[in-house]
């Protein structure tokens, strides 16, 4: 019996972070690995480390999205926001379908989450590990400095993947990709100019996306190096 999906926070997720615009770059594997668990077939627990602003948070907000097309329920913790949060929210999140436990570097060191995160575990384990689980952090799991060192053994329980950086060359592709899926079209030299002008960070670019083709529709007009100057008034 499926459940509605529900969030345990009133998170909004982005609903263009799905696995279809994740360009995954060096990162197939990783992305296989995570539309099999989506699927309830191979692994039913990973750990995800990378850089900030790598894509962690797009692949959970895309795992996410998968379940809840199939009417499975998930949770959401970003826990870089811990301190607008309370532990408790752990509570119960092993009745979930997947649970998505996004930063939980950020939380090293606070033993009262790490406390509730551990028992969240054991709750788990007592259900036979019937609850996926996506974890992701900057840092392998023994590499944080934790206040309760057992904890770090319960994240290596799963199979851990490093999600590597894209190159500028494969920023370019994403770029494009995220355009086409909005119906714009974005030539190579846009993106490059893009780049090379704006910055070499996923999210910046992304936003920078946004505002080009909110000034597209407005305008009427296609994506140009001219265009793209004016609008960013460079």
């Amino acid at each position: 019996m499926t459940k509605s999906p529900q969030l345990s926070l009133p998170v909004h997720l982005p609903d263009d972070e799905t696995f279809a615009s994740f360009y995954a770059g060096e990162n197939s594997q990783l992305l296989s690995a995570l539309q099999n668990l989506a699927l309830d077939q191979g692994e039913r627990m990973l750990y995800i480390w990378g850089a900030p602003d790598s894509g962690r948070s797009h692949l959970l907000h895309a795992s996410c999205a998968e379940m809840n097309s199939c009417n499975l329920a998930t949770a959401y913790l970003p826990l870089d926001m811990h301190a607008m949060m309370a532990p408790a929210y752990l509570e119960g999140l092993e009745s979930m379908a997947l649970v998505c436990l996004d930063n939980i570097d950020a939380v090293a060191g606070h033993k009262d989450w790490e406390t509730a995160i551990f028992d969240f575990y054991n709750r788990r384990k007592e259900l036979d590990d019937s609850t996926r689980l996506i974890v992701t952090a900057n840092a392998p799991a023994n590499q944080l400095q934790w206040a309760l060192p057992d904890l770090a053994s319960r994240l290596s329980w799963g199979v851990t993947y490093r999600l590597i950086e894209l190159s500028d060359t494969q920023k370019l592709s994403a770029l494009q990709l995220r355009a086409e899926l909005r119906g714009l079209r974005m030539p190579l030299e846009v993106a490059r100019f893009l780049i090379k002008r704006i910055s070499r960070d996923m999210p910046t670019l992304l936003a920078t996306l946004d505002k080009l083709d909110r000034a597209s529709i407005t305008e009427q007009r296609k994506l140009t190096i001219p265009f793209v100057k004016e609008t960013l008034g460079l």
